[in-house]
């Protein structure tokens, strides 16, 4: 046996009792540091100026009688506002609490923590200023209508954490009708990471995409954008198999078809060979599963990832404990596992999307984000980590490889100007300039603020 080959038997070696206990106590490190943190700093986010002040007279300016030139401006030429505002760089994060990460539908004042995070999330990888507006109402009609009035105060919307199937028809309704871009990042962003992450993982194991079969188990708002986005990318729709709580979409489903027309479409685009049953006939023999549920670990046994093709590819991407827990995965047979942690190889999160995407939408004044979009996010994120080696345990790049995120907002931008959706237009040059810069900047500001002691270090947790 060659040392490789070695190698590789020893990574699929059952990790003991014990070090499964240490492996555990880390995984869950960082809830018990959020119990602790978030009071310590009484939350994630705050507003600070951006003009200089060197005395009171300088507010003359930015406030009356100064300020009632740029409102003339506006009113005269509504354009002008993303020149005179922040509003080209401003977002909000827009949720009604009813499906947060795998807690469910904990309300709009639970939610808040994850939307502040988001809001970081944004500033601190993408340069962009997010605000955390979550709406007590879960009407989506009401959502739709909130979303339109604050329009005006903002360059882009991140629709986060609404339940299906209404999620569906309120961002497909607000893409239509908003003046600005509108996102759902349940949709579009974990498409773009996960269809990245397949990408490379195909590349890395020798299958192409156009033959890959791929299980996907769960039929939410993920799994069904992810669908979408990677048969735009080259998967054949022939070769999904998706399945809900409930068994396999296929025609023979016709329970989904008033109530989910969304599942329902795709029941009948997907799954040509007319597969029936529950979770493990879908994962078996397939070369990728995608599974969006519920947080694990348990939701997926070893002996369905065993029965997968040889040198196959899963991605347990439930928040905050994936399906199944990695090494129990490799053990199983799994040659490339993927999750939406960062305390594991291969995170295939959303934080590697939207802050680039949005970073490059507001930089052209784009009208709207496209699936080509995406897809051209999708692409760039897996070049970027292609032209670093791509191996079994690295097919996306890491959240601290900064550069990937001007280089995927350059990739946006550029869509978006041929695509003729882009208010303005701007050079390859010029676009990667302003978000690196604009990046590097944010994080910078960090940096300091901590080096100065205006954020101060947190208690110790084990």
């Amino acid at each position: 046996m060659n040392d490789a080959a070695e190698e590789g038997d020893k990574s699929k070696k059952a990790p003991s009792e014990e070090e499964v206990e240490k492996l555990i106590h880390k995984a869950e490190l960082p809830a018990r540091q959020a119990a602790v943190y978030h009071p310590f700093y009484e939350g994630k986010i705050e507003i600070m100026p951006k003009v200089r002040i060197k005395d009171f007279n300088d507010f003359s300016i930015w406030y009356t009688p100064g300020v009632a030139e740029p409102c003339r401006i506006i009113e005269k030429d509504p354009e002008e506002g993303f020149r005179h505002t922040n509003r080209w760089n401003t977002i909000a994060v827009v949720s009604d609490g009813t499906r947060v990460l795998g807690l469910g539908d904990i309300g709009p004042l639970a939610g808040l923590p994850v939307m502040e995070g988001k809001a970081l999330l944004f500033k601190y990888l993408g340069g962009v200023d997010a605000y955390p507006i979550v709406l007590d109402t879960k009407d989506p009609d009401e959502i739709i209508t909130a979303v339109k009035w604050l329009t005006p105060s903002f360059g882009g919307i991140n629709l986060e954490d609404l339940s299906q199937p209404k999620c569906f028809y309120i961002l497909d309704t607000l893409r239509k009708e908003a003046t600005i871009p509108v996102w759902h990042d349940d949709q579009q962003g974990t498409a773009t990471v996960v269809v990245a992450g397949v990408i490379n993982a195909l590349k890395v194991v020798g299958k192409k995409m156009n033959e890959a079969t791929i299980s996907m188990i769960g039929a939410g708002a993920s799994n069904i954008a992810i669908a979408r986005v990677l048969i735009a990318a080259g998967v054949n729709a022939d070769n999904i198999i998706m399945a809900d709580s409930k068994g396999i979409l296929g025609l023979n489903r016709t329970d989904i078809k008033e109530k989910y027309p969304e599942k329902w479409a795709m029941a009948q685009m997907s799954n040509k060979e007319g597969r029936e049953g529950g979770t493990s006939e879908c994962m078996k023999g397939t070369d990728v599963c995608i599974s969006a549920t519920k947080p694990g670990p348990g939701v997926l046994k070893k002996e369905w990832v065993s029965s997968m093709a040889d040198d196959s590819i899963i991605f347990p991407i439930a928040n905050p404990v994936p399906e199944i827990w990695p090494w129990e995965a490799k053990e199983a047979g799994a040659r490339i596992i993927g999750t939406g942690r960062s305390d594991f190889p291969n995170q295939v999160n959303n934080s590697l999307g939207f802050p680039g995407i949005f970073r490059g939408t507001l930089d052209v004044y784009a009208k709207t984000i496209t699936d080509e979009m995406v897809i051209a996010a999708a692409e760039e994120l897996a070049q970027t980590a292609e032209d670093n080696g791509i191996h079994e345990e690295y097919i996306v790049p890491t959240m601290d490889e900064w550069e990937v995120f001007p280089r995927e907002a350059t990739a946006v931008a550029l869509k978006a100007i041929e695509q003729g959706i882009a208010r303005v237009k701007k050079s390859r040059q010029e676009i990667f300039e302003r978000a690196e810069f604009l990046i590097r900047t944010a994080r910078e500001k960090v940096q300091l603020f901590m080096k100065e002691g205006f954020i101060k270090e947190p208690p110790h947790v084990e």
